[in-house]
């Protein structure tokens, strides 16, 4: 509307000589300037500054000295910069509105006649039976009552093979049904589901203010007051209120109030792709300032998964094979870590477990049980045939394919690294001989132990950031200036502490947040001091009158252009 009036009035002015042709400016003025008036009225009421006063003074100034056509194109400028903000947010926050859309608003209920019924997916109530068709996004968490299913579950673990689930496996809302069409039983509303739980972390962090932020709306308020300073200045020494409107117009708007926001959503959305949430924007800003890295071992460094790595047969009677298969008869009822290692074990050395009969499991005496009248009990470290040992049994939990390069990596970045961990000294060890010599270590530590070797790093080192992922790494997670967590359970109490959930197990992870926290911090502060340095450039030119209004004009506009460019560069990957 306001560059039709405009363009109406080079028509009728120029076109047609019509002395009616400043109607078009007023119309263009008084219409356009709605959301300005609106946008300030709304920041006054809630007691905060808003750099939008400076377009009104120059609006005002263009009118009082019969610029219309000024005023109409500061007019112009502002609706337009509003369109290219409200534009260049949408595009940054592309990755976290694709989140939010994923999910159906209908599902598939079936009744008791298994027959399908549409349902608002807010009225669907834990224990209800879903249908899943092929290549449908899973709306709720539940258990697969079909017999098989196949799920892409790359969205939430990065994992880009499909999963094969059995019957009664759980099934996380936010996957897909690549295979036929599945059942599953709800056992989460869609309030508590993991895929919700994950959006609401975003949505949160959207609209948190970092204190990057807060630092922007400050200068917004000291511009503002060097603006009207030269403005004033230009008029005591001139008596010209030429130059005072274009100073004002070069002033307005400011990239202050562009850039940071714009940058911040902008590497929040990016590292969505990665699948790296950032339930703070603040954490972004603090994990660009890191300089001391703290890391649990067992599931953040290491795979947290024991694999067996040696047997030492003490009764020479028995081979490594029959050693095995009895471990295997006893371990096959077991919830034990172990347990899970020995029976892959088994598996890719396609040995048969054992059939032990009168088996029970103790609390720190391992499990027994009875083979052809013998008692054979397994402790996790050695096995006993009738209290006596027969072949002990070495576990280790190995590391994840990517922490020692991504260590390394960081390492170099010179940030100290340290491993507090609850596992015994000579594990620990163990597990950190392939990683950056000077890593430090603590083990044997409690999880209030773990919390208060943070508290003192920090005030040996500055920003501290902690990388855990289970229950006992929450307090020191909560301490910490930044917590990570590596999280595949969104509803867990370390996730619940922590500031940054990664939902792939990769400590790839890691360094993609430190590096896009860093890049997105040098684009804003980037962004904001570049632009703010050509604004006072620019006034400083118009207060010598070697800038005319309108040109003052175009060239703040340049500036916000350049600006938002730049800080939409946060987006994209490194």
């Amino acid at each position: 509307f306001v560059l039709i009036n405009i363009i109406l009035y080079f028509i009728l002015h120029f076109g047609f000589k019509n002395q009616l042709s400043v109607i078009p400016l007023f119309a263009a003025i008084t219409v356009g300037s709605y959301r300005l008036l609106a946008d300030s009225v709304s920041s006054l009421l809630h007691g905060s500054f808003a750099l939008d006063y400076v377009a009104i003074l120059a609006i005002a100034t263009g009118i009082y000295t019969n610029n219309y056509l000024v005023a109409a194109i500061i007019v112009l400028m502002m609706s337009g910069g509003n369109a290219l903000e409200d534009y260049a947010k949408d595009k940054a926050k592309h990755s976290l509105t694709s989140l939010q859309n994923r999910i159906p608003n209908q599902v598939q209920v079936l009744n008791h006649a298994r027959a399908p019924r549409s349902t608002a997916i807010e009225q669907v109530v834990v224990g209800s039976v879903i249908l899943i068709r092929k290549g449908e996004v899973v709306p709720l968490d539940g258990m697969l009552m079909s017999e098989q299913g196949e799920l892409d579950e790359s969205s939430l673990t990065g994992e880009a093979n499909p999963v094969t689930k059995a019957q009664d496996d759980k099934i996380l809302s936010g996957t897909v049904n690549l295979g036929e069409a599945i059942t599953v039983k709800t056992t989460s509303s869609n309030q508590n589901s993991t895929y919700s739980h994950i959006v609401a972390l975003v949505t949160q962090a959207e609209t948190a203010k970092t204190p990057f932020v807060q630092l922007a709306d400050q200068l917004s308020g000291v511009f503002t007051i060097i603006t009207i300073l030269i403005a004033y200045g230009a008029y005591t020494l001139s008596g010209d209120f030429e130059r005072v409107l274009a100073v004002l117009v070069i002033a307005t708007p400011c990239p202050l109030i562009l850039a940071t926001p714009i940058a911040m959503i902008g590497g929040m959305s990016a590292a969505a792709d990665e699948r790296i949430i950032f339930k703070k924007l603040a954490a972004l800003e603090k994990l660009a300032k890191i300089k001391h890295l703290v890391l649990d071992k067992t599931g953040t460094i290491t795979l947290g998964q024991p694999q067996l790595q040696k047997i030492e047969v003490l009764d020479r009677k028995l081979t490594e094979k029959e050693i095995l298969a009895i471990v295997g008869g006893l371990e096959k009822n077991s919830l034990h870590p172990f347990a899970k290692a020995v029976l892959h074990h088994l598996e890719q050395e396609q040995i048969t477990p054992k059939h032990l009969t009168e088996i029970s499991e103790h609390l720190g005496q391992g499990i027994s049980g009875e083979l052809d009248g013998i008692i054979y009990r397994f402790t996790g470290k050695t096995l006993y045939r009738n209290q006596q040992a027969i072949a002990h049994f070495q576990f280790a939990d190995e590391l994840k394919a990517d922490s020692h390069a991504i260590l390394h990596k960081i390492h170099h970045q010179g940030i100290a690294l340290t491993v507090l961990s609850g596992d015994s000294i000579e594990r620990v060890r163990a597990s950190l001989q392939q990683l950056p010599e000077n890593i430090s270590f603590l083990a044997g530590l409690s999880p209030i132990q773990k919390q208060e070797k943070i508290t003192e790093l920090q005030r040996r080192h500055g920003h501290v950031v902690m990388v855990g992922d289970g229950i006992n790494d929450a307090p020191a997670l909560a301490k910490a200036d930044v917590g990570m967590v590596f999280s595949h359970q969104e509803h867990t109490a370390a996730s619940q502490a922590a500031d940054v959930v990664m939902l792939s197990g990769n400590f790839q992870g890691v360094w993609s947040a430190i590096t896009i926290a860093k890049r997105t911090m040098m684009i804003a502060k980037q962004s904001m001091y570049v632009g703010l340095g050509l604004s006072m450039f620019g006034m400083l030119i118009a207060s010598a009158g070697l800038l005319p209004p309108i040109a003052g004009a175009f060239g703040q506009e340049l500036i916000d252009l350049a600006v938002i460019f730049n800080a939409l560069r946060a987006r994209q990957r490194a």
